[in-house]
């Protein structure tokens, strides 16, 4: 892939569902991805980039998923396998501890805070493209959770609408090595124009 520049002024790191149940020893989704989280750092990697991408300046937008709420998909014709999961287990539950953001990665003035999607793209049915583009954004990092729904999703949804979609390894996780073998090797490629380590992407911003 070619190599990028990530212009201060166009591009945005766009942080996936950083909620305790996704980030937290205690979070109800945690302990399914754990064993990969830790194999990639993922903790460490998304806090370097977070302190990073802030002092470079660039824009950073939160993607957060729907926060379960009693009735939710309960009377769908057709709730996605994902979707019929977050009904049984009550992920990112509204109100709840597990649906707080983790404590590394809360917004701060004058950060996007999308509205919630309630499939895997972070923009289907939200505000994320019309705000990204109000502010002139036309490169996006995508960072979080999950690498092989969330994650891969939005980023495919960007690059349709004409974003350039950088995708970070190491800066995401899934629930098996399967899952994340095919973001970053098999589905990424045909979409992404680019797929850098955490390092990688730090050294390729601007200075702050």
């Amino acid at each position: 892939m070619a190599e990028t520049s990530y212009s201060r002024d166009r591009t945005a790191l766009l942080l996936v569902d950083p909620y305790n149940d996704f980030l937290s020893e205690g979070g109800r989704v945690f302990p399914m991805l754990k064993e990969l989280a830790e194999k990639v750092g993922l903790l460490d990697n998304l806090r370097a980039l977070n302190r990073a991408i802030r002092a470079a300046g660039i824009q950073v937008a939160f993607v957060p998923h729907r926060r379960w709420e009693p009735g939710d998909y309960e009377h769908w014709d057709h709730p996605s396998p994902s979707q019929r999961k977050i009904m049984q287990m009550h992920h990112f539950a509204r109100g709840e501890w597990g649906g707080e953001w983790h404590p590394d990665f809360v917004p701060k003035p004058g950060d996007i805070v999308a509205q919630e999607h309630w499939g895997s793209s972070g923009f289907a049915n939200t505000d994320l493209d019309m705000r990204l583009k109000q502010r002139g954004i036309t490169h996006v990092i995508i960072v979080g959770l999950l690498a092989n729904t969330c994650i891969e999703a939005t980023a495919r949804y960007a690059q349709e609408l004409g974003y350039h979609v950088t995708l970070v390894r190491d800066a995401t996780a899934a629930l098996h090595p399967e899952g994340m073998h095919a973001a970053h090797d098999i589905n990424g490629p045909t979409f992404a124009h680019a797929i850098l380590t955490t390092a990688e992407l730090i050294a390729a911003l601007p200075k702050a």
